[in-house]
């Protein structure tokens, strides 16, 4: 399984972005995905999660009513619309898919990673 994001870039406070993952693997439908994001200095967190079996959707506080995690199966892809975007959005964004159930906020149940892409939001 593999998986190549995109999409970052540098925008200012407020703008959106929509970041893209395409993961390769013929049951796509069958993964729980999720957005990972890590800051200059800091740990890896969690951001989103879409899971497969009923399509609920998680997302951290932090970017709760700002951020959208969706899918298209029949394009491998997943997406995470980010809106209203803050300086402290700043990060470098993994895609990550996995088989597993449990706590997808957890990222050690994701065995598979993105190489990450480079969001800057200037203030």
């Amino acid at each position: 399984v593999q998986l190549q994001a995109s999409g970052g870039g540098l925008v200012q406070a407020g703008d959106s972005l929509r970041l893209s993952c395409v993961v390769s693997g013929r049951t796509f439908s069958r993964y729980n995905l999720g957005w990972f994001r890590q800051a200059p200095g800091k740990d890896r967190e969690f951001v989103a999660a879409a899971r497969w079996s009923d399509g609920r959707t998680y997302y951290a506080d932090s970017v709760k009513g700002r951020f959208t995690i969706s899918r298209d199966n029949p394009k491998n892809t997943i997406y995470l619309q980010m809106n209203s975007l803050k300086p402290e959005d700043t990060a470098v964004y993994y895609c990550a898919a996995t088989y597993l159930l449990g706590d997808l906020e957890e990222e050690k149940r994701y065995g598979y990673w993105g190489q990450g892409t480079l969001v800057t939001v200037s203030s």
